[in-house]
């Protein structure tokens, strides 16, 4: 059962952000903190996506990669994605080239492009549970990989027709995105940004 544990500057953080550099940057300045914005959002969506069943460094060493091959993560611009830009992104050794995922993606810009600006923030916003409701986890054996509130986004995504998006990945959205706090409670980045 792992507490928070002291980085090298000896504050302490949550222990999974002490294994890289890259990691620990993306902790305390990004990981948790509200994102709000349609093409923010659709960013972060696609790339929960693409990090199902790899490790998120993976993903965060590749996002500059990801962020120009998909042209910023503008959902306007996506849905313009031709089958050339899918071959272009197939072969694209920036990404992750997996064709389900990358069809997911440019299927998902084309549903959003037709939704109202702020609909997508409005959405996945609203499935943010009452902080008052949620302890402060003390281990990381305390956080949760699907909650009730994840469940429930990912089904009326899907019935939205947003695609490669089930409970565990809308679930890594909610924290990344701020959504929940599931920083532990002994982690100098609890409550950042709020």
């Amino acid at each position: 059962m792992s507490g928070a544990e002291p980085a090298e500057d000896g504050r302490p953080r949550c222990p999974w952000g002490l294994s890289t550099e890259d990691y620990l940057v993306y902790h305390d300045t990004e990981w948790g903190r509200p994102v709000h914005g349609d093409d923010a959002l659709f960013e972060r969506l696609c790339l929960e996506a693409f990090q199902s069943g790899l490790s998120w460094l993976t993903i965060l060493r590749r996002r500059e990669g990801f962020r120009s091959a998909f042209a910023g993560f503008k959902i306007s611009a996506v849905a313009e994605f031709t089958d050339a830009d899918r071959e272009r992104l197939l072969g694209d050794a920036g990404i992750i080239r997996n064709r389900a995922k990358i069809d997911a993606t440019l299927a998902n810009a084309k549903v959003l492009a037709g939704w109202d600006e702020g609909e997508l923030d409005a959405l996945i916003w609203s499935y943010a549970p009452d902080p008052a409701t949620r302890p402060a986890p003390r281990v990381l054996a305390d956080v949760p990989a699907v909650t009730p509130e994840s469940t429930a986004l990912a089904k009326e995504l899907k019935k939205r027709s947003i695609r490669f998006v089930g409970p565990t990945t809308a679930y890594a959205l909610m924290q990344a995105c701020g959504l929940v706090d599931d920083h532990l409670a002994d982690c100098v980045a609890r409550g950042g940004g709020r």
